[in-house]
């Protein structure tokens, strides 16, 4: 690991004009998965800004009936919150789905927002990737795709976003709140929040440079039967194949998202007025345009029965 600086500022706007005034400045909170990178030299900061201080670590509810989620809200404290259970289970169950016990204690609600991809080619400082080095070229192209994206990719990046609670936040409808290092605030939905690669898949989301995470605020619950299901090489602490948010009636009616198969997560709001029709009929919308690899073609399939199985625990 690479020496660096390190400060703990006293306000979310003074800790964005530090990242903002010193070059190759990173956010730390808990550090889940920047400390991983750091070791490996993946990301070599120059300069660490600590934001644990800084108070955004409150559940609240809105005017309008939903919920304020802190920044820095632990992920067990999350998923264990009796509001998260009863009015956004599907959020609660795809946080216990994911890493372990050890690291959802440590992990921040911003901080799993902005986890990076764990495609091996990211990982192996020995290979080509664009997303760790631009313009290098991408190796998974020809390499091992198995568990990479079967849709939304490009021919400089073709990583899935890792993430299990952001799929959860994306059917909800979630807004990601943010300031910048003047003290301006914004509010992203959570659709525009993460960005396809394009020809820059090194930028992930369409945050601006020093701007920091505040909190995610829920909208009022959506009725209906809250349910995630992960489909995973084995049973825990491994990142999914494929994943599916659902909010479902019984008659099948809702709303969904996909994990797994996309470098963000993937829904197709359009595909969802065909859900009493039944899985094929909605993931044949959701995937339309899919360009899959050999490797990585199960993935469709997967997804469409991950939905029935889903659609069938609804009914149920």
């Amino acid at each position: 690991m690479k020496s660096f600086t390190y400060e703990r500022p006293s306000s979310p706007a003074a800790a964005a004009a530090s990242v903002v005034a010193t070059p190759n400045a990173k956010f730390i909170a808990g550090g889940t998965n920047l400390l991983d990178l750091m070791k490996l030299q993946i990301e070599t900061p120059a300069h660490l800004v600590d934001v644990n201080g800084l108070g955004l670590d409150t559940i609240e509810p809105t005017e309008d009936g939903g919920l304020r989620v802190g920044a820095l809200v632990r992920n067990t404290d999350l998923a264990a919150d009796a509001r998260i259970r009863k009015d956004y289970a599907v959020l609660s169950r795809a946080l216990l789905a994911g890493a372990s016990g050890q690291l959802r204690n440590k992990a921040t609600t911003a901080g799993n927002l902005l986890q990076r991809t764990r495609c091996p080619y990211f990982f192996d400082t020995a290979q080509a990737c664009n997303k760790r080095q631009p313009g290098s070229g991408c190796s998974a192209l020809d390499g091992v795709s198995r568990q990479l994206a079967v849709i939304g990719a490009s021919q400089a990046c073709i990583a899935t976003y890792p993430g299990d609670m952001a799929v959860a936040m994306r059917v909800l409808d979630a807004t990601v709140e943010t300031v910048d290092a003047k003290g301006t605030e914004r509010k992203i939905p959570m659709a525009e929040f993460h960005r396809l690669p394009g020809d820059r898949p090194e930028i992930d989301t369409t945050l601006k440079p020093g701007e920091l995470i505040t909190a995610v605020t829920l909208p009022k619950p959506v009725a209906g039967t809250h349910i995630y299901r992960k489909v995973r090489d084995r049973a825990s602490y491994a990142y999914a194949l494929v994943s599916v948010a659902a909010i479902l009636g019984k008659d099948g009616s809702g709303h969904v998202a996909f994990g797994g198969v996309a470098p963000r997560p993937w829904r197709v709001e359009a595909a969802e007025a065909d859900l009493p029709k039944g899985a094929k009929a909605v993931t044949d919308t959701v995937f339309a345009g899919a360009e899959p690899t050999p490797a990585n073609a199960y993935k469709l399939k997967l997804a469409e029965r991950t939905l029935t199985a889903a659609l069938n625990q609804a009914r149920a």
